[in-house]
Formats: C-alpha cells, structure tokens, sequence
C-alpha cells in the first residue's frame, strides 16, 4: 500500500480522505493541531509546524512520497531533505519560483505569459546618502507615476483574501507601506521583505483551472470554471466558465506551459482574468489543489483529489470530464465568531434537489473563513438558474 505524506491539515488534505480510501492509499498529515480537519481521515499524524523540516524528516520516515496542502514551507530546509533522496511531488524546484509572488511574476514573464503590470514598491523610492553616511530612502511616489486603485499584495503566505489590499489613493499607500513613518518602516523593513504592486485589472471575469501533470509528462485539465470573489474571498464557482473556445484553449495551454516549464508532478490551481478587450491575464498559480476545483468532487468522473493521489502514486490520469452539463460550488463562509457546527442549515441545504454539502469540521467559526462548501449539480447549462441557485444557498447560509 502506497503511503502519502501530507505536510498540511486543512480542508484540502481532508478531502483527498475519500479519494485515498479508493485507491487504496494511506495518508499521514504534517500539522500542528489534534484538530485540524485532516487528522480524522489520517492514517497517522505528526504533529508539528508545517515549516517544521525537522518534523517532515520523521513524515519521510513514515511514507513514499511528500506533497503538499499549503505553501507555508521553509524551502531551504526542504531543499537539504530533497537531497538527501526525500521524495516530494512536486518537486522542490518546481515550487521555488512560485511562493514568493514577486518571483512568480517574474517567473511568467520570462515565459511570456500575460501577467498584470507589477512593481517593488522599493523601486518607486531613490536612494540617498544622509549626513550620517547611512542610506536613507526618499519618497519619490506622484499622481503621475501611479494609476489609481492599485493592488498590493503580500509577496508571501496571503491567501483568502488576506494579504491582498486594493490601494484607491497615495494616502492609503504611503500608510500601508508606513512611509508616513520612516523609524516604523525602517523597523518592519515592509517594503523590501513583504510586498508587490500591481495594476488593478477590470475585468470581465475571473477565471480558473486546475491542472495536473504525471511523471511522464502527461498533462490533464479539468474544465475551466468562473469564479466570483468579494472582499478578496471565492464566493462561488461555476463550471463550466461561459467563455469562448478559444479563450479556453488559451488557457490550457497556459497551464501546459506552466507545468511542463516546472516539470511539475503533481497538481496546480491557476487563476485568471478575463480583461474587457478579451485577453487573457495570469493572476496566480497555487501549486497544489484549490479551491476552484472543489466542485469536481461530485461534478466530474475523477476529482482534482483522486487526481492528485493518481499522480502521486504513479497511477493513470482520470477521467476529468463533467456528468452533468453545469454545476455551482458556493463556499460556506463564517460571518460570526464562535464555535458552531450549523446543523440546521446544513440539513436545509441539503434539502435543494442536487445538492452536495461539504463541512470541513474546524473547531470554530470567523468571519471570511471557508468552514465548508456546497455543490449543486443541474442537468442542463443555465448559469441564470446556476446564480439562482447560488442566491438561494446564500439566503439560507447568511440568514
């Protein structure tokens, strides 16, 4: 029996558990608390920091191969485990230029890939000698050279919406950045060690797809899906994506590029925008599950899940076409701060005829955080009735 290790807890480890028990793999999970979602389905636990190379020394001792939940890794340890012959799938140097989203861009560019325009916010700022002879930076920052709103992200461990800020002025930019404050900004050192500018994209759409790659190079994509967002956070997907064939091709192709670049072996979410003029635009890659792809735990032959395992293990790429002409994933966020399993709505959701109700089983509720999620299945594509559906699934979650 294959054994797979999981350096991650989340709701993503807890939903390869039902893909794991039909092929008949055993996962043990890399996480720090008794009740993370993924210890119930685990096979074994270490319990332990995800950056924690020390512990996923042990989870190699334990296991065939290493992937991953979520990119909150220390990179350098991993790497000095990689050559000491630790499997992981994907590779470490496949990640490498992925975690740090400045590289990321920087990565898509040198491939050509359409990215939003982006900057070092250290780049808008000259730098000159002071009286004391210490460097000192010197605000350079007009209305002239930047176009508001703006984007500034994190360049590191942003996810659901944190890390992400969308700038209107240079007033809430110089704040954020605390140029209003040169001994708090020489203190954090915010600039150089933590963020990225970006053009703010009106788009039409935002879009993604999940893509895996074998060890022999064999790519599989599962179908493009909208995803619609507020306050930075997915709200709801729906697959297929209403967008042209080209457009689709486009963005397979995009995926291919990408994976074969990094000689994945393994799985990635990649978001995108759909811009006014029809052009395509990589927002980011997430290298493992995401997400987007949750809806094809009911929706499609083979899961973004077992898909993963698959690749893992060696085993033939799945079926990643839809059973039903359309389906709308709705994520069932907490608007409240406190420990609560939901069951009445739980149960009235799972009354809406196709439905499929996740819950991932965290210990308590916040607002923004993803506690679990719902996927309807309709027989014929109407994204009119898919939003109807979706607003019906809000009313009762949100009620």
């Amino acid at each position: 029996m294959k054994r797979i290790g999981v350096i991650g807890g989340g709701q993503l480890a807890l939903m390869m558990g039902t893909a794991a028990q039909k092929l008949g793999v055993e996962l043990i999970v890399q996480t720090p608390k008794a009740n993370d979602p993924a210890v119930s389905i685990a096979k074994d636990t270490i319990f332990a920091a995800v950056d924690d190379a020390i512990a996923t020394a042990e989870l190699a001792r334990k296991c065939d191969v290493i992937t991953f939940e979520n990119e909150f890794v220390d990179l350098e340890a991993l790497s000095k485990l990689a050559t000491e012959k630790v499997c992981f799938r994907p590779r470490i140097e496949a990640l490498s230029p992925l975690l740090d989203k400045y590289h990321q861009r920087c990565f898509l560019q040198n491939l050509n890939i359409p990215v939003p325009k982006f900057e070092l916010p250290e780049s808008l700022f000259a730098i000159s000698s002071s009286s004391t002879g210490q460097d000192t930076k010197v605000n350079k920052l007009n209305e002239s050279e930047l176009s508001f709103p703006v984007v500034l992200k994190a360049r590191r461990h942003g996810y659901d919406g944190q890390g992400t800020f969308i700038i209107k002025d240079l007033i809430s930019l110089k704040q954020k950045l605390c140029l209003d404050n040169p001994e708090e900004n020489q203190t954090n050192n915010l600039i150089e060690s933590h963020f990225l500018l970006e053009e703010f994209i009106p788009f039409q759409k935002e879009l993604a797809v999940i893509a895996a790659r074998s060890a022999s190079g064999e790519v599989s994509t599962f179908v493009v899906v909208e995803t619609q967002q507020e306050q930075q956070v997915c709200r709801r997907v729906i697959a297929p994506a209403d967008i042209s064939l080209q457009t689709e091709n486009t963005i397979k192709d995009i995926a291919a590029t990408i994976l074969d670049n990094l000689q994945v072996i393994g799985v990635f979410g990649i978001e995108l925008f759909l811009t006014n003029n029809g052009e395509v635009l990589v927002n980011e890659i997430a290298p493992r599950t995401h997400n987007s792809g949750h809806f094809s735990i009911d929706a499609c032959f083979t899961s973004q899940f077992e898909q993963q395992l698959r690749v893992l293990c060696d085993l033939p790429l799945g079926n990643t076409a839809m059973k039903n002409p359309c389906a709308i994933m709705v994520n069932l966020l907490g608007y409240e701060t406190q420990k609560s399993s939901y069951i009445d709505k739980r149960f009235a959701l799972a009354k809406i005829p196709g439905a499929h109700v996740h819950w991932y089983g965290k210990s308590e509720s916040r607002p923004g955080r993803k506690l679990g999620h719902i996927t309807v299945l309709l027989d014929k594509l109407n994204r009119d009735e898919a939003m109807t559906i979706a607003k019906n699934i809000e009313s009762i979650w949100y009620s």
